[in-house]
């Protein structure tokens, strides 16, 4: 398989890289902009598997008109189909509203909901070649309908809202074309994101563990499923 993963160099993204990489079969593009702890992430999958097919590509999601520009020419370089791609990459900013920037908004929206929206766009003919193509969203329980919101995450919340509400829209755009589209509200997890905004906050599950569950749900998810928001948390919003 061909997969993409945004958000690669920490975290969940790096956690995903390295399961999808333990098979020879899979060749798997790991995006992210910190160039060094992608190169360290390249290594450890190479350590771990010699016949792995990790390819690194540095890039800052925080330019839609760049993801538009660049990202598909260089993603072709190496692939021409698409079965997976995970949009993973996030911006969290815990802050109260009247005192954010229009700059904090944007790069918020850009990274969380614009990006991944362009991304998905570039890479249409290359999921249609996919073999039953998943595209698998990176949501929150901050934007679940329903669920408990906090205080300092209304951009945050509201952006991955937004990318949940895409997934639903695309998978009624492109379910005649083998693209499965669905998205992932996922609760705490002990990640470094998670640590910068609530330091305090202990998350019932670390990175690991949640990327076994995305990983698998990134290869038979679509079976199931089709422009569904899925809650994973282990509370009750």
């Amino acid at each position: 398989m061909n997969i993409i993963i945004t958000g690669a160099s920490k975290g969940i993204g790096y956690e995903l890289v390295k399961i999808f990489a333990k098979s020879k079969s899979n060749t798997v593009i790991a995006l992210a902009r910190n160039h060094t702890l992608l190169n360290q992430l390249k290594n450890e999958c190479s350590n771990q598997n010699s016949a792995g097919n990790v390819i690194s590509m540095p890039f800052d999601l925080e330019n839609p008109n760049r993801v538009k520009e660049q990202l598909k020419k260089e993603i072709s370089k190496h692939i021409h189909s698409v079965d997976i791609l995970i949009n993973n990459a996030g911006n969290l900013v815990n802050k109260p509203f009247e005192e954010l920037s229009i700059e904090e908004m944007e790069k918020s929206f850009h990274i969380n909901t614009i990006s991944p929206a362009v991304l998905i766009q570039e890479l249409i003919p290359l999921l249609q070649k996919g073999d039953n193509a998943h595209v698998v969203n990176i949501s929150s329980m901050a934007g679940f309908q329903g669920s408990a919101k906090f205080s300092g995450l209304s951009v945050y919340s509201s952006s991955k809202a937004a990318i949940a509400s895409l997934t639903e829209c695309l998978a009624e755009e492109y379910k005649d074309q083998h693209i499965a589209f669905n998205a992932l509200a996922l609760g705490a997890v002990n990640t470094e994101m998670l640590a910068e905004a609530f330091p305090d906050l202990k998350a019932p599950l670390n990175a690991d563990e949640m990327a076994t569950f995305i990983s698998d749900f990134a290869i038979n998810g679509h079976k199931y499923f089709n422009g569904k928001i899925v809650p994973v948390n282990l509370s009750t919003p």
